[in-house]
């Protein structure tokens, strides 16, 4: 009779987030960057119906990377969250911290149970507060730790380079058009330290806006006004305009597959 083959426990972990870790590293990155007016997310993704950036609630939105059937349910599981307890309690009780305690409670569970595989995806939930220092970006690893960011963060694809190269040139106050052409510059870097050419095509932006009237402050940013904030509509004059038609998207939303 043969012995059975044997695996540690710690091993075993260790090979699970390491599946994991890679499969996420393939996908796009998103940044997530705050400005003096909210929080702005930027993301390569030539897609125009799979989205990696997705609103949850009045102030909440969603960000992904990884395998887009695994973020998409977890997307859909936290707009029910989120539904569910805004009806049966108050619309102020749904909090980004809540939200990522019920992301980080799913995720843990799936990664330490050996029925099934990790799960390919790593999160961010972010809420926008009433002002700059209210404001709350949680990351969520495969794994389900939370870590609670600040400022500037990267998750997926080459996401140590453009981190390093955030942490250089962030600033908490700047403005619309110096984040989103920060975040399309962080994006262009490649794992060699060169740059490639991105354009307002292949980039989905959306941002949480703390100085928008309605109780809804997230907002997607699409065609002449993102191009307009780039620079690269030499027609236009204004580079402060952000999307009055890029209302926020309710239909199913996820991250193009590479």
């Amino acid at each position: 009779m043969s012995t059975p083959f044997y695996v540690s426990p710690q091993q075993a972990m260790a090979d699970r987030a390491e599946y994991a870790r890679k499969g996420i590293a393939r996908g796009r990155s998103v940044v997530v960057l705050q400005y003096a007016d909210g929080i702005v997310f930027v993301a390569e993704n030539p897609s125009r119906s799979l989205h990696k950036i997705s609103e949850i609630y009045d102030r909440i939105a969603f960000a992904a990377v990884g395998k887009y059937n695994e973020f998409e349910n977890l997307r859909i599981g936290g707009v029910r969250y989120a539904d569910l307890r805004g009806f049966t309690y108050d619309r102020a009780d749904v909090t980004a911290r809540g939200l990522a305690n019920v992301y980080a409670q799913t995720l843990g569970t799936i990664f330490s149970s050996a029925a099934e595989k990790p799960y390919e995806v790593e999160l961010i939930v972010a809420e926008v507060g009433p002002a700059p220092e209210d404001d709350q970006i949680y990351r969520l690893p495969h794994d389900g730790s939370i870590v609670d960011e600040h400022g500037s963060l990267a998750v997926g694809g080459n996401s140590d380079q453009i981190n390093s190269f955030l942490e250089q040139r962030h600033r908490d106050d700047m403005t619309l058009a110096e984040a989103v052409k920060l975040g399309k510059e962080s994006l262009a870097r490649d794992n060699n330290g060169g740059e490639r050419e991105l354009t307002a095509d292949q980039l989905e932006v959306a941002l949480l806006d703390r100085s928008r009237v309605q109780q809804r402050k997230f907002k997607r940013v699409l065609g002449p006004q993102l191009r307009r904030l780039l620079g690269e509509d030499s027609s236009s004059g204004g580079s402060s305009a952000t999307s009055g038609s890029g209302e926020s998207d309710s239909s199913s939303e996820g991250d193009a597959e590479e």
